[in-house]
């Protein structure tokens, strides 16, 4: 399909490529300006001005403080609350306390995906249809008076003419500036929004805000942006548009990058770009006064970054992730040799768990909320048992087992009759949740999502033995080294130097033990099939999500495997077609103990 340019066009010329206003005119001439004069020198006080720009990010499709996986309010270890609808609540606290006209308000993506609301009106009632529904997330965005947004990762994963119809129902501009256009290698979306700040003294504030998106958006949704759009580094584009921001006028320069502060990366060398580079762009390019920093899902109330190059401190700041924070950037500005001049720059955040919802978003929306909620708890089938996750992080648990079992019989079914039906299958799984469970009796489309909250689709990939084996190491890593003899404490077991329970695989179709006392790269024991030790130069399809497929996480081989068959469909539906088909869902007929962890072959769980 054509980049479709329209949205870009029609808004750059005021919003990318020009400046977009918080009320009044925009063109103000350098005559204008001077003529205000500092009022310094003649024994007045300096003209000083102060203004509040507030920020989401990653909010996932939270409109509601609900858990459509759980059928109930969200709830969590901390009391953590989620939802646009308690962000609103805030926002109106903030803009009462500061002046509407002395605040702006800023997303850092990821706002399409992740809960089951967004999901319907993706796919169930998609807003690409002939005159479909408003997106529930722009029809809160907008209620709220978002002033812009950027673009996050999971933006593409539904499409271009998804996020282009989103695009076009909201009322801010979506911002990529490093989104750019395969064939011509310019913005696909509008860089940047320029908003005038209108003070009580001296020439109005003009405040860039500069988007930018994960160049991981490259790997991780290739089959929805190969050939139409590009995605260079964050700190290449920032140094491009920053300095222009500042020639248009700019005084205060924010940065919405989607984009982590770890200097990281989860996809190892497949592209010259850092996934959380948002520090890096603080340090290395100049002119930079605010990054509101997303993607990573954790909370920074306030970081500074030194910039090497002035020697200027950047205030970083991370509100979490899903509406459970909200962060505020606080700006003193003093009026200096005719322009105005960033004093001094601070962030914090606010707790959305402090405040109820705001009913001016729950009554806007509740129809589109009780619509998601009778569909995700349609009845699909019966199980025999309870299944639950808590424990699957570190033992091979039927409820895994299940995923497998389930992507087995798909791969199976795609290459029968063909070339390589003859060889085994094998299938990868990640703890997604730890929460997630399917009860014993009536499952739920809700059940059966919980499993897989993600829109990863399903292939097939041609690998060795010893690729395999490699395969399994690098997953291993996951687990923190801890000697034989002695209690283990699970808290302290897992997630090594980070890595998330998304990065944890466990494969099917083969035995092993992950020794945890050895060191990593040296932990995979007793590798076989059908018991018997894997050759290394033994042929197997692995079934395995498009995610990992693609580069996510970063592990071995699989990325440059042949590819020998591919689903459409994401992995969740198949799921939840699977229990529909079956009508009853057994672990006795597919549930086995396939790894298991040791010490020095001892079971840490026996």
């Amino acid at each position: 399909m054509p980049l479709d340019r329209r949205n870009f066009l029609g808004r750059s010329a005021a919003v990318g490529a020009g400046v977009a206003m918080a009320g009044g005119a925009v063109a103000a001439s350098a005559g204008a300006a001077e003529a205000q004069g500092s009022g310094q020198g003649r024994g007045r006080p300096p003209k000083r001005y102060s203004f509040t720009v507030m920020g989401t990010t990653d909010l996932h499709g939270n409109v509601f403080n609900w858990d459509y996986f759980t059928d109930k309010e969200y709830d969590d270890a901390a009391h953590n609350d989620v939802g646009l609808a308690k962000i609103s609540t805030l926002v109106d606290e903030v803009r009462r306390e500061k002046g509407r006209g002395n605040t702006l308000l800023i997303d850092a993506g990821d706002t399409i995906q992740g809960t089951q609301l967004s999901y319907y009106y993706a796919k169930v009632d998609p807003i690409t249809a002939r005159r479909g529904p408003v997106h529930p997330m722009a029809r809160a965005m907008n209620a709220i008076g978002y002033d812009a947004a950027a673009l996050g990762n999971h933006e593409f994963n539904y499409g271009i003419p998804v996020l282009r119809k989103f695009e076009e129902q909201c009322d801010f501009p979506l911002l990529g500036a490093n989104a750019l256009d395969a064939k011509t290698l310019r913005p696909a979306f509008a860089p940047y929004v320029i908003k005038r700040m209108r003070t009580p003294c001296g020439r109005d504030v003009r405040v860039a805000v500069l988007g930018l998106t994960n160049p991981g958006v490259a790997i991780w949704d290739k089959a929805n942006v190969g050939g139409k759009m590009v995605f260079p580094g964050l700190e290449e584009q920032a140094a491009k548009w920053v300095p222009k921001l500042r020639s248009m006028g700019a005084d205060v320069v924010v940065v919405s990058a989607h984009s982590g502060s770890s200097g990281t990366s989860s996809w190892g060398d497949q592209l010259p770009y850092v996934e959380n580079a948002a520090a890096l762009v603080a340090e290395q390019v100049p002119g930079i006064d605010a990054i509101l920093v997303g993607h990573a899902h954790v909370e920074i109330a306030e970081r500074f970054v030194t910039n090497r190059e002035t020697g200027k401190r950047v205030v970083l700041s991370e509100p979490a992730k899903w509406g459970q924070r909200l962060t505020l950037f606080e700006f003193d500005l003093v009026w200096e040799k005719g322009r105005w001049v960033v004093e001094k720059a601070g962030s914090r955040v606010l707790n959305s768990n402090t405040v109820p919802e705001d009913p001016k978003v729950t009554s806007l929306l509740r129809r589109e909320h009780r619509k998601v909620v009778e569909y995700v708890n349609q009845v699909i089938g019966t199980s025999v048992v309870a299944m639950s996750t808590a424990d699957a992080p570190w033992k091979d648990e039927p409820i895994i087992d299940l995923i497998n079992q389930v992507q087995t019989e798909t791969v199976r079914a795609g290459l029968a009759g063909g070339e390589f039906a003859a060889l085994p299958v094998l299938s990868q799984a990640s703890c997604f949740s730890r929460t997630a469970g399917i009860p014993a009796g009536d499952v739920t489309i809700r059940d059966a999502a919980g499993l897989y909250p993600f829109e990863n689709t399903l292939e097939a990939r041609l690998i060795t033995g010893a690729q395999l084996k490699d395969y399994l190491e690098y997953s291993a890593r996951y687990y923190v080294r801890t000697p034989a003899g002695g209690p283990v404490d699970t808290g302290k077991l897992t997630n090594a130097d980070g890595i998330p329970d998304y990065n944890y695989d466990a494969v099917s179709g083969v035995t092993y033990d992950v020794d945890v006392a050895k060191p990593v790269g040296e932990r995979i024991v007793g590798l076989s099939f059908e018991g018997k030790p894997i050759d290394p130069a033994a042929r197997f399809v692995l079934a395995v999500n498009n995610y990992r497929a693609s580069g996510g996480g970063n592990f071995p081989h699989v990325p440059g495997a042949r590819q020998v068959w591919a689903d459409s469909d994401e992995i969740r539906n198949t799921i939840i077609g699977w229990v529909r088909e079956k009508g009853t869902v057994d672990p006795a007929a597919f549930a086995s103990v396939g790894w298991r962890l040791t010490r020095e072959g001892a079971p840490v769980f026996p």
